[in-house]
C-alpha cells in the first residue's frame, strides 16, 4: 500500500511544477510556428528557375592529416577546386551543396580524440570558404563536426549556409541522431538538438528548433538526419521548399519519399571516399537531387567524385502552394499517447559525464530508456 504522506507530497510538487510551468509558458508566449491558413512567410524570388548543384567529393581525414592545421587547409582547398568547377562548368549555381564533413572527413575514436578534429563556426574556414561563395556568387551549404565554447566537450554536427555576399546566414543544428539504428553496438554520440533540448531552446528559442531560411531563391532548410520523417514534415509545416541534406551514408528512398509526401525539392550530397583503402569499395556516394513527387531529377552513381545539377522551379512551386494537409486532429489521439523511448536532454551533463564512445552513448540510452525500463526508474 502506498504511503498517504508521500503521496501528497508528489501531488505538492507536481502542483508547483505546474504552475512554475504555467508561469513560464505566460511569461513567454509560443511564437507562431505555423500559420493557421496554410501559408508560409516568403521573400520575393529573384527568378523562378534556381540551380541546384551537389558536390561528391572526398576529403582527406584529420586523422590522416600531417596535422590538423594543414588537413584543414587541404580540405579547404579541395572544396574551392569543386566550388570553381561547379561555377564554370554548366549552368551558373544558385546553391552548391556539399556533404557531411568536407572539411573534417569522418573521424573515429573517443570523445577527446574526435574532439581534436572539429571547426568552429564561424572561423577561419567558413571565413575562407565565403571568399568561394562571394567570388562565384552563390550560396554554399556544407557540414562540419565543430566545437562551440558555449558548448564545452560536445562534438556539434553543425551546417552552415554561407551567402552570396560571403557571410553565415544560418547555422543548423543537428535535430537527432538516428538510434537503434545499427547492430556495432553504439550510439552516435554527437550533441543534438534533442539531447540537449531544454538548454538550446533557453538559449536560441524554439523558433531554431525547425528553421527556415527564407532566401531570393526560394525558402531552405538544412538538415543530417536520416530516415526521420517526423522532423522533416516540422520543416514543411515551417515553409521549406527546398530540403537540403548532408550526408556520410543514406537511403535514396528516404530522400524520395521526404520530397514526395511533404512536397518539396531535395539534395542529398553524401560523403565519398574512392581513393580510401580503409573504407570498402562503393561507400559512400550516389548523391542525387529530388523533384517534389519524388522523381529522381539528377544523380551521381556510385561512389566516384562529381557534380551533380538540376534546375528547380520554384515559381511554379509556389503558386497557390500550401504546407502538406497532415491529418493532425485524426492522428493526435494516439501521438498524445506515445512515448519517446530515449528522453531529451540526456547529454546536459557536466562535461566529464559526457560518454566518451558509442559503446558508452549505447550504455547511456539503454540507462535513460523508457522501454527498457518499465517502471520508469531511468527516465
Amino acid at each position: 500500500m502506498k504511503n498517504p504522506s508521500m503521496l501528497k507530497s508528489i501531488g505538492l510538487c507536481s502542483a508547483l511544477l505546474a504552475s512554475v510551468w504555467t508561469a513560464e509558458t505566460v511569461a513567454q508566449p509560443v511564437p507562431e510556428l505555423v500559420r493557421p491558413d496554410g501559408s508560409y512567410p516568403t521573400v520575393p524570388l529573384e527568378k523562378d528557375v534556381v540551380v541546384l548543384k551537389v558536390v561528391q567529393n572526398e576529403p582527406m581525414l584529420l586523422q590522416e592529416a600531417e596535422s590538423v592545421e594543414l588537413g584543414l587547409k587541404e580540405n579547404v582547398r579541395r572544396m574551392g577546386h569543386w566550388i570553381n568547377k561547379a561555377c564554370t562548368e554548366g549552368k551558373k549555381p544558385d546553391f552548391i551543396l556539399f556533404n557531411e564533413f568536407p572539411l573534417t572527413g569522418y573521424s573515429s575514436g573517443t570523445r577527446e580524440e574526435k574532439l581534436k578534429f572539429t571547426i568552429q563556426v564561424p572561423g577561419p574556414e567558413t571565413k575562407a570558404i565565403g571568399e568561394f561563395a562571394k567570388a562565384c556568387d552563390t550560396y554554399i551549404i556544407f557540414g562540419s563536426y565543430a566545437t562551440d565554447p558555449d558548448w564545452p566537450g560536445h562534438i556539434l554536427s553543425l551546417n552552415p549556409v554561407i551567402g552570396r555576399d560571403g557571410e553565415i546566414k544560418h547555422t543548423y543544428w543537428k535535430t537527432r541522431n538516428a538510434s537503434r539504428y545499427t547492430d556495432d553496438g553504439g550510439e552516435i554520440p554527437t550533441t543534438t538538438i534533442e539531447n540537449v533540448h531544454t538548454k538550446f531552446r533557453a538559449k536560441y528559442g524554439i523558433e531554431e528548433e525547425f528553421p527556415v531560411l527564407q532566401t531570393e531563391f526560394g525558402n531552405i532548410a538544412v538538415s543530417t538526419v536520416q530516415i526521420d520523417p517526423f522532423v522533416f514534415a516540422a520543416f514543411a509545416m515551417r515553409g521549406v521548399e527546398i530540403m537540403l541534406r548532408t550526408a556520410t551514408g543514406f537511403s535514396e528512398v528516404d530522400v524520395q519519399a521526404i520530397a514526395y509526401y511533404n512536397n518539396v525539392y531535395s539534395g542529398m550530397s553524401n560523403i565519398t571516399f574512392p581513393s580510401n583503402p580503409n573504407f570498402p569499395p562503393g561507400f559512400g556516394g550516389n548523391s542525387l537531387i529530388v523533384a517534389p513527387g519524388g522523381r529522381i531529377l539528377a544523380q551521381q552513381k556510385g561512389g566516384q567524385e562529381a557534380i551533380v545539377e538540376a534546375e528547380l522551379n520554384i515559381g511554379e512551386l509556389r503558386k497557390d502552394r500550401r504546407i502538406p494537409r497532415y491529418p493532425m486532429e485524426v492522428v493526435k489521439p494516439v501521438f498524445d499517447q506515445f512515448v519517446q523511448e530515449v528522453p531529451i536532454d540526456i547529454l546536459d551533463v557536466p562535461r566529464d559525464e559526457l560518454p566518451q564512445s558509442r559503446e558508452k552513448m549505447k550504455e547511456l540510452m539503454d540507462q535513460k530508456s523508457r522501454w527498457l525500463n518499465l517502471q520508469g526508474d531511468a527516465g
